[in-house]
């Protein structure tokens, strides 16, 4: 699943990068000596053990070529000084006319993580977000209905 660039912000390839880093030197090696510890207790073939640590070995070089394609083509993306909406901003919204509050950083698809609320600038917030400016009121139309917002503030990351 080989994709021409990843666009990244300086951040998320550092991330990656370190994730890889560890997955390399510390995940691995553990998984070796659960093998070698499984292979220790004989037949194989009933060592549900041995077919875990098999099973982890066939996620973490899975996940190693995964971050490898990733960093090898990551394209960064760096965010200027203007109060225009992009990825690695960050931008502060208020849901109208409720006024509630909340804060996106806008980041790569492979960055995205709802749960820090980083979102993918391939996500409809975020299209509608993109290129507009503090102060613009923008509509936002999703599946499940539509909503208007008001950009209170951008930053840079």
């Amino acid at each position: 699943m080989s994709k021409s660039k990843y666009d990244l912000t300086k951040e998320g390839l550092e991330k990656f990068k370190e994730e890889l880093e560890y997955l390399k030197s510390v995940k691995r090696k553990e998984n070796i000596r659960a093998l070698q510890e499984a292979r220790a207790q004989g037949d194989l073939s009933e060592n549900a053990e041995y077919d875990a640590a098999r099973d982890e070995q066939a996620q973490i070089e899975a996940r190693i070529a995964e971050l490898e394609n990733i960093i090898k083509n990551s394209r960064i993306i760096e965010s200027d000084n203007t109060d225009t909406v992009g990825i690695g901003k960050t931008v502060e919204i208020e849901i109208l006319p409720e006024g509630e509050k909340i804060s996106y950083t806008i980041v790569g698809s492979e960055e995205a993580n709802p749960f820090e609320n980083k979102i993918s600038i391939a996500s409809p917030v975020a299209q509608a977000l993109k290129g507009k400016h503090k102060g613009d009121i923008v509509d936002i139309i999703l599946s499940t209905g539509s909503y208007k917002i008001k950009i209170t503030n951008v930053m840079t990351e």
